[in-house]
C-alpha cells in the first residue's frame, strides 16, 4: 500500500490529531443511534466485483457527463458545514482544492464563505439549499449563488426538521464554540429570526419548478433513497437525482445508499443523471458505485477530514482517490466509466454471466 492510499485509510485518525473535540464529534456523529452512519462504510463493502479480463486497459478514463459538461473523474465534493471552523481557509481551501483536479464542488447553504470568493478561485461549483416555509425567503442567497457562477441548485429534500443526534459525553456541542461569523455568511441579515424562516414541512414536486424559473439552473434533488421517490423527482423537472440519507445524520436506520443505488438508478438513470454519496472511502467504493448505476460519486466527510490539512490535504485526497479509481477500473478490465456497469457480481455469482 502506498503512503497516500495508508493516509487516507487513516484520514479519519489524522484529523482527530488536529481538530477541537467539538468540531471532531460535529464532523463524525449520525443521528439517534449512529446506525446508518456507521454501517454506510461496510455496505460498499458487501458487493463483489466480477472483473473482465482480455482488455486493453493501457488508456482509462475515468471522465463523466454531469448536466452537459463533462469531468475528468467522477469525484464531487459533497456540501458539508462548518469548512472554516475545521480549518481557517474553509471553502476557500475546498475550493482551490478541488479545482486543481478539474472537479465539482458543491457548496452548502450554510457556508461561511461568501458566494462570490468561492466563485473567484475558478472552482465549478453548484450551490446547496433548503427551502424554508416562506419560500421568497430563500431568494436572496440563490441569487448571490447564481450571480456568483453557480452551475446548479442541490435541493436537499431529506430535512423537514433536524435530525436528533447525541452528543458524545464530555465534548462540548459545537454550536456554544463555534464564531457564528463561521457560518451562514450567504443569508440576509436576520434570516433565522424571520417568520417562516423555518425549514418547509411541505415541499412538493411545484418546489421544483419554482427553483428553476427563479435560477434558470438546473435543480438536482439530494436525499433520495426510493425508486418511486425518484421518478416523482424526475416527472417534476428534476435535472438529477442524488442517492443519499445525510450521511446518517436525518432518519436513523435509513436504508445504507450502497443497497438504494441500484433500484434508483434503474428507475430513472436513462433518463438523468444519478449522484450517490455515503459512507464512499476508497477508489473500489467509487467504481462499485459506478457499476451500480452512478454518474458521479460524492464525498462528505473525507473531504473534511483532509481540510484539516489545508488545501494540500485536500488535493492529496482527491489526487490519490483519482489514482484508487484509476487502478481499480484497469484491474477490472473497464477503460470507461460507462464499462463498469458490468463489474458488479450477481448472486448467486454466476447467474446471468
Amino acid at each position: 500500500m502506498s503512503d497516500d492510499a495508508r493516509w487516507v485509510a487513516g484520514l479519519e485518525a489524522w484529523a482527530r490529531e488536529r481538530l477541537s473535540a467539538s468540531v471532531l464529534d460535529y464532523v463524525v456523529q449520525g443521528a439517534r443511534e449512529g446506525t446508518s452512519s456507521a454501517e454506510a462504510p461496510g455496505a460498499w463493502r458487501e458487493h463483489r466485483l466480477l472483473p473482465h479480463v482480455l482488455r486493453d486497459t493501457t488508456t482509462v478514463d475515468p471522465g463523466v457527463d454531469l448536466l452537459g459538461r463533462r469531468h475528468p473523474h467522477p469525484l464531487v465534493v459533497a456540501p458539508t458545514t462548518l469548512h472554516r471552523a475545521v480549518h481557517p481557509d474553509g471553502e476557500l481551501a475546498m475550493a482551490r482544492a478541488v479545482a486543481s483536479h478539474d472537479g465539482l464542488l458543491v457548496v452548502s447553504s450554510n457556508a461561511g464563505t461568501p458566494f462570490a470568493a468561492i466563485g473567484a478561485t475558478g472552482v465549478r461549483w453548484w450551490v446547496q439549499c433548503y427551502l424554508p416555509a416562506d419560500r421568497r425567503l430563500a431568494e436572496p442567497l440563490l441569487d448571490r449563488a447564481v450571480d456568483a457562477g453557480a452551475g446548479a441548485v442541490v435541493l436537499t429534500v431529506d430535512t423537514p426538521v433536524v435530525g436528533t443526534k447525541y452528543a458524545s459525553p464530555g465534548v462540548p456541542v459545537v454550536w456554544d464554540e463555534v464564531d457564528p461569523a463561521l457560518l451562514r455568511v450567504n443569508f440576509d441579515a436576520g434570516y433565522d429570526g424571520a417568520p417562516g424562516s423555518e425549514k418547509a414541512l411541505d415541499l412538493g414536486p411545484a418546489d421544483l419548478a419554482r427553483l428553476t424559473k427563479r435560477t434558470g439552473l438546473p435543480v438536482v434533488v439530494k436525499g433520495v433513497l426510493r425508486p418511486d421517490d425518484a421518478r416523482l423527482a424526475v416527472d417534476a423537472g428534476a435535472a438529477a437525482v442524488w442517492v443519499s440519507n445525510h450521511g446518517g445524520r436525518q432518519l436513523d436506520r435509513a436504508v445504507p445508499t450502497a443497497r438504494a443505488l441500484a433500484p434508483v438508478a434503474t428507475a430513472v438513470g436513462e433518463r438523468v443523471p444519478v449522484l450517490v454519496d455515503g459512507g464512499v472511502r476508497s477508489g473500489l467504493d467509487v467504481v462499485t458505485a459506478l457499476a451500480l448505476g452512478a454518474s458521479a460519486v460524492a464525498l462528505g466527510r473525507l473531504p473534511l477530514y483532509a481540510l484539516s490539512g489545508g488545501e494540500d490535504g485536500v488535493t492529496r485526497l482527491l489526487g490519490e482517490l483519482r489514482s484508487q479509481t484509476v487502478e481499480t477500473m484497469r484491474l477490472a478490465g473497464a477503460r470507461t466509466a460507462a464499462e463498469t456497469r458490468s463489474l458488479v457480481a450477481p448472486t448467486p455469482l454466476y447467474d446471468g454471466v
